[in-house]
């Protein structure tokens, strides 16, 4: 039996240290630094991959990605799951992972005609099951196993080879390997590489759910991130119905795809059209409203911006921002008040994002100013009007990417005008028909133009 060994591991950042400190020497934390200790009883046997080989002849046969049937949730991945993969998802207690994963492995044993293992340590069967019944859902294909020991978990993986294993949590995955508590950094790590070591060994794909902690790291801090093939995070305004999976880390796909869904009764429901969603309830010709074109990975999406400016009853003015970055939101306000000469030095401005989203891409810069700049001057944007461009510091209207997707989307949701930047380059794009594009200079010259 090898000797214990004893470390110090910071509770917040991860950093490790041979002895007890006071004073974490990574984040400047104090009292968060705890002992652990591993004893090893067994150790993993080192495996062969074979010899070095040239790189054009290693063969690509059964890389083929499996079917999803959740067209939302495969297209965040990268168009379907891929044998071998690693996927971490996590998110806020009750924002949805259960019941999308739930969802999706009764989804995908459906449509493989193989079984899927769902491994549940914080749950019981017969509450797995009364959610699957709540969400109707065909559980045919689906085995339940309710254990938390690692060599458990994959002895039964083992023997079943099942084409999909969720583990919901890792946090409650403990090693007899290790004597440490569950959820304490070595453990979560531990399980990680088992199960990372597991599924490119036997082509299956593996979905660890993880915890988000008050710093917003998944299961502490952000070992797995590393060892995982992808990173999905969903997220969602406890306020409002809609969730969105984002993928963060993908090395099989773009990173920063999203995928849009809604929370029912019947479970999470994919929006195949969350632009027209995010606008079904605008008010139009009320000032202060405005319609960005953003990229959310390779979908753009039409959200509407509100802002409101107020008479401030503080010697120092407010501004609030709920969706928008508030570092930006004031170098917009500081652009307004010294370029366009806005008087905004008295009043309290308010921005926010409708629908709950977030919105942190430059290309919302020209809308976020419009709709300050018409609820300044008590005239509306005009209803068929949007808006795509970053604001730089003289004043001027910078250029972006992608900007014959989003012209598509626009003309796809019935606006008939867009102001853009005029570096953009009008005879290499394809415009829609019946898009009239409006270029300008500088955030002056749009909000005349657009103003009504």
């Amino acid at each position: 039996m090898a000797k214990p060994h004893t470390q110090w591991v910071c509770q917040v950042c991860g950093r490790t240290s041979p002895r007890q400190m006071g004073r974490c020497p990574g984040c400047g934390e104090w009292n968060t630094m705890v002992e652990v200790v591993e004893e090893r009883t067994t150790a993993i046997p080192v495996t062969a991959r074979g010899e070095p080989r040239r790189l054009s002849e290693v063969e690509m046969e059964g890389v083929n990605r499996l079917p999803l049937p959740m067209d939302e949730f495969a297209r965040v991945l990268g168009g379907g799951l891929v044998p071998g993969s690693l996927v971490l998802v996590g998110g806020e207690p009750g924002i949805g992972k259960s019941t999308l994963l739930l969802q999706a492995t009764t989804l995908v044993a459906e449509a493989s005609g193989k079984p899927v293992l769902y491994v549940s340590g914080e749950e019981s069967a017969r509450q797995i099951k009364m959610r699957a019944n709540r969400l109707g859902l065909k559980t045919d294909g689906v085995y339940i196993l309710t254990e938390t020991s690692l060599e458990t978990i994959l002895h039964h993986a083992d023997q079943m080879e099942p084409t999909m294993l969720v583990v919901d949590s890792v946090q409650t995955v403990t090693s007899g390997d290790l004597t440490s508590a569950a959820g304490s950094i070595s453990q979560v790590r531990e399980a990680a590489t088992r199960f990372q070591w597991w599924a490119k060994s036997g082509g299956a794909s593996v979905f660890l759910v993880g915890h988000v902690t008050k710093e917003g790291a998944i299961a502490g801090p952000k070992v797995l991130e590393h060892i995982v093939d992808t990173v999905l995070y969903l997220e969602g305004d406890p306020f409002h119905t809609y969730r969105l999976l984002r993928s963060t880390k993908n090395r099989f796909g773009a990173t920063s795809e999203v995928g849009v869904f809604e929370m029912r009764e019947e479970g999470l429901v994919e929006v195949t059209n969350p632009s027209e969603v995010f606008l079904a309830e605008r008010m139009v010709n009320a000032p202060g409203s405005a319609i960005a074109v953003t990229m959310e990975g390779t979908r753009p999406l039409l959200v509407e911006i509100q802002a409101l400016a107020s008479p401030t009853s503080f010697g120092h003015p407010r501004r609030t921002a709920n969706g928008v970055d508030f570092n930006r939101l004031l170098l917009i306000v500081a652009v307004l008040t010294r370029r366009v000469g806005l008087r905004l030095f008295d009043q309290d401005v308010f921005a926010n994002v409708v629908g709950g989203l977030q919105v942190g891409e430059p290309a919302a810069d020209l809308a976020i100013a419009m709709a300050i700049g018409s609820s300044v001057r008590e005239r509306p944007v005009a209803a068929d009007l949007v808006l795509v461009g970053e604001v730089g510091l003289s004043g001027e209207v910078r250029a972006v990417g992608r900007m014959e997707a989003r012209l598509k989307e626009a003309a796809k949701l019935g606006f008939r005008r867009c102001i853009l930047p005029r570096t953009v380059r009008r005879g290499k794009l394809q415009v829609p028909q019946g898009l009239e594009l409006i270029p300008v200079r500088s955030v002056a010259e749009a909000i005349e133009r657009g103003l009504t």
